[in-house]
């Protein structure tokens, strides 16, 4: 008795339609375009929609690979479209929009300034690309529940709001120039860094939730709604010097229980 034919309908059957293959890469391209969106708006000189789309590009890029785990199509096509997108909307759109917000007007104290600035920008560029290789190389073996480095979003977020809440407030002496330029270059060190990240992926949302987070939660959209881009800053700034004070501190400790 040949079950052959069942079998092969069975498993056309479980397949997912391509309707649905498609949906992930839909989302990818929200990331794409957003980050496109957001050149695009450094250039015309709307810095705080350039921050906007940022951030928009984050919520895509947060989207895309749940909705293919949930329905089961993960690819390697999508994860190489993934990574190239990425670079886009998290290395080059946040380095182009520092760029544009301040070389020009840094520039006009004097030609070094403004190469500090150019260099600023381009080194967050390539750490970004640095980044992505090194988890498209490490996030099969390395630990879950742990980034190496700062996330290239995360690190896209606190450039753009950094920029966003810049350009809410006119800041653009020659202070405040320096200082975006030092966040931009710090940020990139701390993408390429050995610092550990929380990545969020061992909590279980499918099981009980802490208390906390049912109160934590509905507190950050509540100040997001309040102050955007001051909030926003304030939460990945914050991620982002998380890795590096807890590393400070565990060295402090260690060296008070040597003592």
């Amino acid at each position: 008795m040949n079950l052959e034919p069942e079998t092969r309908e069975t498993e056309d059957e479980a397949r997912p339609g391509r309707g649905v293959y498609l949906l992930p890469n839909l989302l990818t391209t929200g990331t794409l375009f957003s980050g496109f969106y957001a050149i695009v708006a450094a250039i015309d000189g709307n810095f705080s929609r350039a921050g906007m789309a940022v951030f928009v590009a984050m919520l895509f890029d947060g989207l895309d690979g749940r909705v293919a785990r949930w329905t089961n199509t993960q690819s390697d096509f999508g994860k190489e479209y993934d990574s190239l997108s990425d670079m886009v909307a998290f290395g080059l759109a946040p380095s182009i929009v520092v760029y544009q917000w301040g070389v020009e007007r840094i520039a006009e104290y004097g030609k070094l300034w403004g190469r500090f600035g150019w260099l600023a920008a381009f080194f967050y560029a390539v750490c970004a690309a640095l980044r992505l290789a090194r988890f498209n190389v490490k996030s099969a073996s390395g630990d879950k529940r742990y980034f190496e480095g700062l996330p290239s979003p995360s690190a896209a977020a606190c450039v753009a709001g950094f920029i966003w809440v810049a350009s809410e407030y006119g800041v653009d002496r020659l202070t405040a120039l320096i200082l975006g330029f030092v966040v931009t270059a710090s940020i990139g060190a701390l993408m390429v860094s050995r610092f550990a990240f929380w990545s969020g992926k061992d909590l279980n949302m499918r099981g009980k939730v802490p208390v906390a987070y049912l109160v934590i939660v509905p507190m950050v959209y509540i100040f997001i709604s309040m102050g955007p881009p001051e909030t926003l800053l304030a939460t990945f700034g914050t991620y982002a010097l998380s890795a590096p004070l807890w590393w400070v501190w565990r060295k402090l400790r260690r060296n008070r229980a040597s003592v």
